[in-house]
């Protein structure tokens, strides 16, 4: 697979994790995550890093993108799959590990929370990356 087909790729999945992040975690779980989450660990919205948020998201995409160019994944369903795949074992990794080390959730039920949440936001990355991958010309 080309490199500009990962990229271009990777940058739409990370383009889906911004927009679905900020729609999910930032407005729709706004008050869910202010209860379950310490707030001494987060910073306003007012003081996030933006162009750190940026990159964290777009190398999320690249991540799902590559997998997807080294596996050969193609389709919306296994874009879906392969996506919730990669995003429920990192998301349990991360999560378990921030739980273990420190006193960033409050409750433990908000880990189970923000794990199915990842993995819903990288189906739908899954998909998004799956569909950028396979238009252009194809091949003759």
């Amino acid at each position: 697979m080309k490199a500009n087909k990962i990229l271009l790729s990777g940058l739409a999945g990370g383009v889906t994790f911004f927009l679905l992040g900020y729609l999910i975690y930032g407005v729709l779980l706004k008050n869910y995550t202010t209860a379950n989450f310490n707030q001494s660990a987060m910073r306003p919205m007012e003081d996030m890093i933006m162009w750190a948020m940026i990159l964290s998201y777009l190398a999320s995409g690249l991540l799902i993108s590559v997998v997807f160019s080294w596996t050969n994944t193609k389709g919306i369903m296994s874009g879906a799959k392969v996506g919730a795949i990669i995003g429920v074992l990192v998301s349990i990794s991360y999560d378990l590990g921030m739980y273990s080390t420190s006193t960033m959730f409050v409750k433990t039920g908000a880990i189970f929370v923000d794990i199915i949440i990842t993995t819903l936001l990288s189906a739908i990355g899954g998909v998004v990356v799956a569909l950028v991958m396979g238009t252009g010309k194809a091949k003759a």
